[in-house]
């Protein structure tokens, strides 16, 4: 029996590797303005100045030229090919009956062990290939919040979900699913936990620092979201004056 590799996403991840230099740089550039964010945060503690908070980390961002949404265009990008795998794996005719290290057959699940029971959304055996992808998964996500946990701080719920709970889920979700689409997301986050590393090695947070510092010595034009942020803030203020 021929044995297929279901590696595509390696090159997806290759095609989208300047995106992805491009997002840890924006991260990088987020968690070296953390202190200053830090003082904006600690002159409007209270939640009625939350506009006001909002609209100076916007007009720090803007000064020194940063885009706050820079690191999310890989996600997006990478998301449709995630979404067209999912549908592809389970039904395509090529993968059936085909192996693959410890599968047999990728067009469905793994199983490594057969359980004498059923858990509840889980099933009756182990995935391999669903453990490798929730553990690659973790680490993935661990490294990403560790490069963005300073600038998120006000959102610790978030990140719980997204390192903790996302594998756990998953691990559940896929267990009964094709062991080609489990080993492709798995390669998927393999390959972007060495990119990552690769990226970290090359990324410098003092020139980064630098940089910001010179952009923010340079004369700057208010822009139109930031103009809106303005008025909004003003809107809001007007009410309470007049009381």
């Amino acid at each position: 029996m021929r044995v297929i590799v279901p590696a595509g996403q390696g090159s997806v991840q290759v095609v989208l590797f300047p995106l992805t230099y491009k997002s840890y740089v924006s991260q990088a550039k987020m968690r070296v303005l953390k202190p200053q964010i830090d003082v904006i945060n600690e002159k409007y503690p209270k939640k009625e100045d939350a506009m006001k908070k909002q609209q100076s980390v916007m007009a720090l961002y803007k000064k020194v030229g940063v885009s706050p949404l820079g690191g999310c265009l890989p996600m997006l990008i990478q998301f449709p090919f995630l979404i067209a795998m999912f549908r592809f794996f389970p039904a395509s005719f090529e993968l059936r009956q085909k192996s693959f290290l410890w599968a047999e057959d990728l067009s469905t699940y793994d199983s490594i062990i057969d359980l004498p029971f059923e858990i509840p959304f889980y099933g009756d055996h182990v995935s391999l290939f669903t453990i490798l992808m929730a553990v690659a998964l973790f680490f993935t996500s661990k490294m990403s919040s560790g490069q963005m946990a300073d600038t998120n701080a006000q959102l610790p719920g978030m990140k719980f979900m997204m390192l903790y709970m996302m594998p756990v889920m998953l691990l559940f979700f896929f267990n009964k699913y094709s062991a080609g689409l489990s080993y492709y997301y798995f390669l998927s986050n393999v390959i972007t936990l060495g990119q990552t590393l690769l990226i970290r090695r090359t990324v410098d947070d003092e020139a980064i620092l630098k940089k910001l510092n010179e952009n923010a010595k340079k004369p700057q034009t208010k822009s139109k979201f930031q103009t809106k942020l303005e008025e909004m803030a003003k809107q809001k203020q007007a009410p309470r004056r007049k009381k």
